[in-house]
């Protein structure tokens, strides 16, 4: 790990995580629930959406484990469901914000490869990397995130969307949310692997998705 590899890795990082967050917060805001804006977290501070465990040691952490499949999270943007116009739709639109950016950002940096030629030859290969990695990043977050289990924002989509009886169960999950994650992401396909079983069936499936998501944005920019 040196300096020109973290830097590629890093920076698109901190980018998608922050207008991830960010974007949470301002649709929240757009639907009546200031809460995110009084705490000044619409905004494009990384430093205010960074957790030390969620977004840096986590993700060490598996990185070292030799993980299958490689995950963190940001400072969670607090919303009162209660305060939005409209508390159920409300859920949805502020929970899809964030991956819908991400997929935004994602065809923005693929779309950035077509300005390559117009930079230095010494910065075009730092800069065709940190599009590269910012293309993968987005889309591995709005792929993961999309997961239908809360307090992922796939999980407030489900329960905004589904019906009041289903709704109730999965929304009181969101407290062993990422227990449930850690067992069915790491747990799972280690204990597995100690019988020669391949149980990593939910990573290979977020993989397919991540890699036929990422082949429809290069196909939309043009890169395909």
């Amino acid at each position: 790990m040196n300096l020109y590899t973290l830097s590629v890795w890093v920076i698109p990082l901190v980018i998608a995580i922050t207008f991830h967050e960010a974007a949470h917060g301002f649709v929240a805001y757009r639907f009546g629930d200031d809460t995110a804006w009084n705490l000044g977290r619409v905004s494009f501070n990384p430093i205010r959406h960074i957790d030390p465990f969620g977004t840096l040691l986590l993700p060490a952490m598996l990185l070292f484990a030799h993980s299958p499949f490689l995950f963190g999270y940001a400072k969670p943007v607090p919303v009162n469901f209660r305060a939005l116009r409209d508390p159920r739709l409300g859920m949805v639109m502020v929970a899809l914000a964030g991956p819908a950016t991400n997929i935004l950002l994602a065809l923005a940096a693929a779309a950035g490869f077509h300005l390559l030629p117009l930079i230095p030859d010494d910065y075009a290969q730092w800069v065709a990397d940190n599009l590269k990695n910012a293309v993968l990043i987005n889309v591995v977050l709005a792929v993961f995130n999309m997961m239908p289990i809360p307090p992922l924002d796939g999980g407030r989509v489900a329960v905004g969307i589904l019906p009041r009886p289903l709704a109730i169960p999965l929304a009181r999950l969101e407290p062993f949310g990422m227990l449930i994650l850690i067992a069915i992401l790491i747990l799972l396909p280690l204990a597995g692997s100690q019988f020669g079983l391949n149980l990593d069936v939910i990573s290979q499936a977020l993989r397919k998705a991540t890699d036929a998501i990422i082949g429809i944005i290069l196909l939309l920019t043009g890169n395909a």
